[in-house]
């Protein structure tokens, strides 16, 4: 409670500690308010990125995993959409004999991704591991064969896409 001077009149240093107190609180919340507001964007745009390194990685795999001999042409094709660099380069020069070996086997490769994790990542580059599951078909096993694959994938981002720019198979 205020203390009143002699004439009536509210002691004027208590009103205006109660008013630098008001403006003081209202400062410091609104600086805790926007802190928090970039904090949760910033945090957003990091989960926003991961799962678009997460989703490039798999259809990368899937892609990898998933061949069809009556559609090599297509298949080899959405690998290299998804590919640059070295990765693209080899992939590329390699699928005319791939062409001709998964023709004369008759291999159809079903892939399905089980699990993938990001190792790192930065702003534009990225190292993901990938466990894909994939039941091949050839001429040496009609029945199929089931196979399970551990793949790391680093990829780039570039013009707005994540790449993949090399594939390893790993333990």
């Amino acid at each position: 409670m205020a203390t009143r001077r002699p004439d009536g009149m509210k002691n004027w240093r208590s009103s205006r500690a109660v008013t630098v107190g008001l403006a003081a609180a209202t400062v410091l919340t609104t600086a805790l308010t926007i802190w928090l507001a970039v904090g949760l964007h910033a945090q957003h745009e990091a989960d926003q990125r991961h799962q678009d390194i997460l989703a490039a990685a798999r259809q990368s795999a899937l892609n990898f995993t998933s061949l069809d001999y009556r559609h090599y042409d297509r298949d080899s094709a959405n690998v290299l959409a998804g590919a640059t660099g070295d990765f693209k380069k080899q992939f590329a020069a390699q699928t005319q004999q791939l062409t001709r070996l998964v023709a004369a086997n008759k291999s159809v490769s079903e892939g399905q991704v089980l699990e993938a994790g990001i190792v790192r990542s930065a702003e534009d580059s990225a190292r993901v591991l990938v466990v894909a599951d994939s039941k091949v078909t050839n001429t040496a096993a009609p029945q199929g064969e089931a196979r399970t694959y551990r793949l790391q994938l680093d990829l780039v981002h570039r013009d707005g896409r994540w790449l993949t720019s090399d594939v390893e198979f790993v333990g």
